[in-house]
């Protein structure tokens, strides 16, 4: 009996001594918080999934949101942005009809205000201003809005619907000016893309778009005190199917990284 009751007294030190170091483990100085209380793990679950992202945007955005969303997906592994391009009025439209999307950015808060029920909280992330785009050479010599009155001069405007062309008859009405347009287009790149191609004179369109023409196009600054300021709204949409994905690209573009891609394509801060 002595010898089995000495087995079990070694038995019992054996399992203490194994128990020390486990104890020590759980719950020394370098031991790690549970799970919800600041942990490694809880912090990447704060991380959304990986997810594609589909983004209602104006038509302003389309080149540097391209490099935007390039420098977003490298920074998210897994994560797709796709982008879709349109005057904000036909997105506004896209939105109610229910397009499946998540996240929308349109080139004026009147837009996006009409839409608070089918969107998040709104937040500007960016600013613009209008310039006059002049043809090639600008033949015309066209130096002031004033000039855009001249009835030789082809000139050609957004639709009243779209920001760019709402932003243009305020600026123009604002001046006592009457411009009577060859066309009205349904979003910048439309009215930019007819001064390039010499079926207009001119038009106005943002600063940031008549940019990336080059030498198509001459840009004709208008004075600040003549001009209109086009801000930038993005939220996420309701409908979406990768809320938390959604919510953190639109926070993102208000991030120094993205405000630095807006600022070097010539928006301005918002």
């Amino acid at each position: 009996m002595s010898a089995t009751l000495n087995r079990r007294r070694a038995a019992a030190v054996l399992t203490a001594a194994l128990l020390v170091p486990l104890a020590a483990c759980g719950n020394g100085g370098d031991a790690k918080p549970a799970a919800g209380s600041g942990s490694p793990s809880a912090s990447a679950s704060a991380e959304p999934k990986a997810a594609n992202l589909t983004v209602l945007a104006a038509s302003s955005l389309t080149d540097v949101f391209k490099t935007a969303g390039a420098a977003y997906e490298k920074a998210h592994p897994g994560t797709k942005v796709t982008f879709s391009f349109a005057g904000s009025q036909e997105l506004a439209a896209q939105v109610k009809q229910g397009a499946p999307a998540d996240a929308l950015v349109t080139a004026d808060t009147k837009t996006m205000d009409g839409l608070k029920g089918e969107t998040g909280e709104a937040k500007v992330i960016a600013k613009n201003r209008l310039v006059i785009a002049a043809g090639k050479g600008n033949p015309f010599k066209i130096a002031a809005l004033k000039d855009l009155a001249d009835t030789k001069i082809k000139v050609v405007l957004a639709a009243p619907e779209v920001p760019v062309g709402r932003y243009s008859k305020e600026i123009l009405d604002k001046q006592g000016i009457t411009v009577k347009p060859v066309s009205q287009e349904p979003n910048v790149r439309a009215v930019l893309s007819k001064v390039e191609l010499g079926e207009a004179d001119a038009g106005l369109v943002y600063k940031t778009d008549s940019a990336k023409s080059g030498d198509k196009v001459v840009a004709v600054d208008i004075p600040d005190a003549e001009n209109a300021v086009a801000s930038y709204p993005a939220a996420t949409l309701k409908q979406s199917k990768n809320p938390e994905a959604a919510a953190a690209f639109v926070a993102w573009l208000s991030t120094p990284e993205a405000q630095k891609i807006l600022q070097d394509a010539g928006f301005q801060q918002a």
